[in-house]
């Protein structure tokens, strides 16, 4: 097993890094002792056996300290290498010192010992016993020969002890480097997987349909998401009280006074959104976060949701409805033919009637079923609007010639499908020509480009108009003002302009001359 001082796994660069400051620290130490023995080492009784040996370890020392700590060294002889060198020129000159010293007694074996724990730090682990190994066999050589050349006998036992204590210090320093290897590693994994968490949260907070705010205790608005400006409908900036951008919430927030979970429902005065407030303590920081819904998207999403029940069962129903309805109206049509009273002859005509507007009621409900199959092609608007006057006019039992007529100049054209669109412009001139007065160019059909680059194709009438209180409704499914409408027409005609990227809406603006409603489609000039 090999263990190494603080590392990252798979980069050299890495490893070089990570070792970079305990080599400092250990080149420093040398520098000192290697100093101390150049400048102190007489006044410290070193060098009392042999003062020629001791000042040329001293310089060597020093020169070594400078040669091998060099920033460019382990660029040039490798980390690894680097290490064992200082290692070995550490063990040996310290011995060198010991031998000119005196010996044992001198005390340099203490510093072999933070030579070698430095060198656990920073070495390899079969090299730490390595480097352990060479300095018993220094220590006990150097107290071998200072045996046989007469200085007085040394404690082996003692020489042997210090020895031991040499593996024992390589040994403890290679298992605190290996623990502190493990646990930086544990760390840099951690702070990565904290780090990417993070990024990912603030990608979610920003990007989620609700509105994310937090207040200070003071009422300064801490942080906020993009929603929440949205939301609110006003430009929020940081350390800026709330109450300046948000009264309503700000009230509602000091109304709440910050209990857990609670809520209010209020209207945004920026963008005029109902809105679900929701207030919860942020930890210990006495501050607040607010979750702002948007109650007019959940209304409309649950509104979708009834609707899209209601189409299914409504388009089952229809379909078995047709069978038995067409037999209905061809009895009528046989009864007819048959000669017979006034009276039942009215009643006919009202078996028909009702059957027809049953029809109708049934075409309108399987509509919703193909407005997301949706064909698009781009359409000459004065041309189409020209052949869908004709066939309406044709269609009409009263005539009609002269009540719809067609303003929109040639050369524009929209992006839709051929039937919807058919569908959508017979609805709207339907209920134009309803209401009009009959007259000439009461119903009118234009289209204009946009400075958005779209088409605006516009049905306006003579007619009294949508009155304030029901623009809100019009478009809903199955409201009418008319005792033979379905209630389901303008529905069906927003509903396939947005299956096909348009947006179908009642003007509020009059016209002049025609001063009745104005519907506006709007859609892309190319798919």
């Amino acid at each position: 097993m090999k263990g190494l001082a603080p590392r990252a796994p798979d980069s050299d660069l890495d490893e070089a890094l990570t070792l970079k400051e305990p080599l400092r620290y250990l080149n420093v130490f040398r520098l000192v002792v290697a100093g101390l023995f150049l400048v102190a080492g007489r006044s410290l009784q070193l060098g009392s056996e042999s003062p020629t040996l001791f000042v040329a370890t001293s310089f060597a020392y020093v020169a070594a300290v400078l040669a091998l700590g060099f920033p460019d060294s382990a660029r040039l002889i490798g980390l690894r290498r680097l290490v064992t060198i200082q290692v070995l020129v550490d063990v040996t000159l310290l011995t060198l010192v010991m031998w000119s010293s005196g010996g044992y007694r001198s005390g340099i074996p203490i510093l072999i010992l933070i030579a070698l724990a430095g060198a656990g730090l920073v070495g390899e682990g079969r090299m730490v016993l390595f480097y352990a190994a060479y300095a018993t066999v220094a220590v006990l050589l150097e107290n071998i020969f200072g045996t046989l050349w007469g200085r007085p006998t040394v404690d082996f036992f003692t020489v042997g002890i210090t020895c031991i204590g040499f593996f024992a210090i390589a040994e403890v320093a290679r298992l605190l480097a290996l623990r502190a290897a493990a646990n930086e590693k544990l760390a840099r994994q951690r702070g990565v997987d904290l780090a990417s968490q993070l990024r990912l949260n603030r990608q979610i907070i920003q990007d989620m349909q609700d509105g994310v705010l937090v207040v200070g205790e003071n009422g300064l608005v801490r942080q906020f998401n993009p929603r929440a400006a949205v939301l609110l409908g006003t430009g929020l900036r940081e350390g800026a009280p709330l109450a300046a951008y948000a009264p309503a919430l700000a009230r509602a927030l000091r109304d709440s006074g910050a209990r857990d979970n609670s809520s209010h429902s209020l209207r945004a005065e920026g963008s005029g959104t109902m809105l679900l407030a929701r207030f919860l303590p942020a930890g210990e920081a006495r501050e607040t976060l607010v979750y702002l819904e948007d109650l007019d998207r959940i209304h409309s999403q649950v509104q979708q949701v009834k609707l899209a029940a209601l189409g299914r069962l409504t388009a089952s129903i229809a379909h078995e409805i047709r069978n038995p309805l067409a037999s209905v109206s061809q009895a009528a049509e046989l009864l007819r033919e048959e000669k017979r009273s006034e009276m039942q002859a009215r009643l006919i005509r009202i078996i028909g009637s009702n059957a027809q507007r049953i029809d109708n009621l049934v075409g309108d409900v399987l509509a919703l079923g193909r407005r997301d199959e949706a064909l698009r092609e781009v359409l000459p608007l004065a041309e189409f609007v020209g052949d869908f006057i004709e066939e309406f006019e044709v269609g009409k039992a009263d005539g009609g010639h002269g009540v719809v007529v067609n303003r929109v100049l040639p050369g524009l054209e929209m992006a839709i499908d051929r039937t919807h669109m058919r569908q959508i412009l017979s609805n709207l001139v339907v209920n134009a020509y309803r209401y009009c007065s009959k007259g000439p160019a009461a119903v009118q059909i234009g289209a204009a480009l946009r400075d958005d680059g779209r088409v605006a194709l516009d049905v306006l009438d003579d007619g009294p108009g949508v009155p304030d209180n029901l623009r809100a409704q019009i478009f809903e499914p199955f409201f009418t003002t008319h005792s033979k409408g379905t209630g389901l027409g303008l529905y069906i005609s927003r509903e396939l302009a947005e299956a096909n990227g348009a947006v179908l809406e009642l003007c509020a603006d009059e016209p002049a001359g025609l001063p009745g409603a104005h519907f506006r489609l709007i859609g892309r000039v190319k798919p």
